[in-house]
């Protein structure tokens, strides 16, 4: 059992929803009215109110907005016109769901997973793999070594790039000659 404040309010005061829509019509503004001259209205119109009076209104006051009765533009809260059609809610509407007649069959659902092997059922033939693309093996290739030999030169062909005879990469750097091995 939960216990709680109870608010006595008098019985001369209506529900919060009456109050607002009241305002609403007795103010009868052009382009609505606004949260404070809603209070304000109330107030003078009705007497003994709570003292959470501003929260309550706060709180009605956005209920009836979500539920449609009252548009809020502009910080003004006008009465929805009867005329218009029903608000939309937001997102994309629900499937319709199928009705079924009462004779129909209910099929159960499908269980998970890979259905069993039949014991009975035929062996399955061996299948020949075909062979796959080129003879090359796969992933990247083995780098190439160079000979063994004291070999300073430029690379043969067949290990360059081929057709311009120029090693891969920087070229080395080349020794700085002094002043004193160009006078001798």
């Amino acid at each position: 059992m939960a216990t709680g404040v109870v608010i006595n309010k008098p019985l001369s005061i209506p529900s919060y929803r009456e109050m607002i829509l009241k305002a609403i019509e007795g103010l009868n503004e052009e382009n609505g009215s606004n949260k404070s001259s809603i209070s304000k209205y109330i107030e003078s119109t009705y007497g003994g109110l709570p003292q959470g009076h501003k929260v309550l209104l706060n709180l009605h006051l956005a209920r009836m907005r979500d539920s449609g009765e009252l548009v809020f533009w502009k910080n003004n809260y006008t009465k929805r016109d009867p005329n218009a059609p029903p608000r939309r809610g937001r997102g994309r509407p629900p499937k319709a769901k199928e009705s079924f007649s009462s004779g129909a069959m209910y099929s159960q659902p499908k269980p998970r997973g890979r259905p069993p092997k039949d014991p009975n059922g035929p062996p399955k033939s061996p299948q020949m793999k075909a062979p796959v693309g080129t003879g090359r093996p796969r992933g990247r290739p083995r780098k190439m070594s160079r000979p063994t030999g004291a070999f300073d030169g430029p690379l043969p062909l067949a290990l360059g790039t081929g057709g311009s005879g120029r090693p891969r990469g920087r070229p080395p750097k080349m020794k700085s000659t002094t002043l004193a091995e160009i006078n001798a």
